[in-house]
């Protein structure tokens, strides 16, 4: 395929804000964009955060973490969560 075929079919994919289940691993660093606390992992709770990708004008801007409950209560801000 041609250089300029790639790029005008690359630049016409406009990406969206989505939004992942994942367990909360050791080690992750990471606030809830709603309460504030700290998304952390306890070894007797197997708890599940949600990570978003958000995109801004189809372009990546940040990614935003939610304990699962705090994005439920938000309203699915990014739309509803895949596994």
């Amino acid at each position: 395929m041609p250089a300029t075929a790639r790029k005008s079919r690359a630049s016409s994919r406009r990406w969206r804000s989505r939004a992942v289940i994942r367990s909360i691993e050791a080690g992750c660093d990471a606030y809830c964009e709603l309460c504030g606390e700290r998304v952390k992992f306890q070894a007797k709770h197997k708890e599940q955060q949600v990570i978003c990708n958000v995109y801004v004008r189809g372009v990546w801007d940040r990614v935003e973490h939610y304990h699962l409950g705090c994005y439920l209560q938000a309203g699915e801000p990014y739309g509803a969560a895949a596994a």
